[in-house]
């Protein structure tokens, strides 16, 4: 699944079905018979400091790094304004966050409000396009970077997954959905290697799901 204006777009296989919904509580009971999700969002943070998970899958990336937005503490995601949480996350990391991930914090806040089930783990859709066709990919926002997307999806969804795309999600969310479907599927053959694995706030623990190179 993956974020989406007001809520999540989740994609199940076998058979493939397309929902918008507006909670993760939803997420979570949608796909309550599931094997593996994967959720394109943290689900652990820090108390201060950064993830080293987030690092660890930037360096993965290379190039596009810049793709991975670093979870910021806690307290950061609890301030009343981005400029309290620059102030906030500047004390506790030494460097502030940007408005990009401060755009998500409501995102972030609802998943670390739910139970999570064992079978729900974060994933990050660039790390799985590039596991589905190595390379560099353009930017999701471009012709050429959906195009390559759509490359790397085909090697292993039939286009008949795209027929159905649902009202409310623009496309590269749910090609961004369908990565982190992928990502599951991998969780689920255990082709996957789990960065991180620190604890953060509240006990969880802070880690990505990362597929195996020539794992599938």
């Amino acid at each position: 699944m993956d974020g989406v204006p007001g809520g999540w777009v989740v994609v199940r296989l076998a058979p493939v079905r397309w929902d918008v919904v507006v909670s993760a509580a939803e997420v979570v009971a949608l796909t309550a018979g599931c094997d593996a999700v994967a959720v394109d969002i943290p689900l652990a943070v820090p108390v201060s400091g950064w993830r080293p998970c987030d690092g660890l899958a930037a360096a993965r990336l290379g190039r596009a790094r810049s793709s991975i937005f670093p979870a910021p503490p806690l307290p950061v995601l609890q301030a009343a304004s981005h400029a309290e949480a620059v102030a906030v996350a500047r004390r506790l990391t030494g460097k502030g966050i940007s408005i990009q991930t401060w755009n998500i914090r409501r995102q972030i806040l609802d998943w670390l409000s739910v139970d999570l089930p064992p079978t729900v783990v974060e994933a990050s859709p660039e790390l799985a396009f590039r596991g589905l066709l190595p390379g560099d990919f353009a930017s999701k926002k471009t012709a050429r970077g959906v195009g390559r997307r759509l490359a790397a999806l085909g090697t292993w969804v039939s286009p008949s997954v795209f027929a159905e795309l649902p009202a409310g999600a623009r496309l590269d969310d749910c090609l961004d959905a369908l990565a982190c479907a992928w990502t599951a599927e991998r969780v689920a053959a255990g082709e996957v290697e789990m960065l991180g694995g620190e604890l953060g706030a509240d006990g969880r623990v802070m880690r990505i799901a990362a597929p195996v190179v020539g794992g599938g």
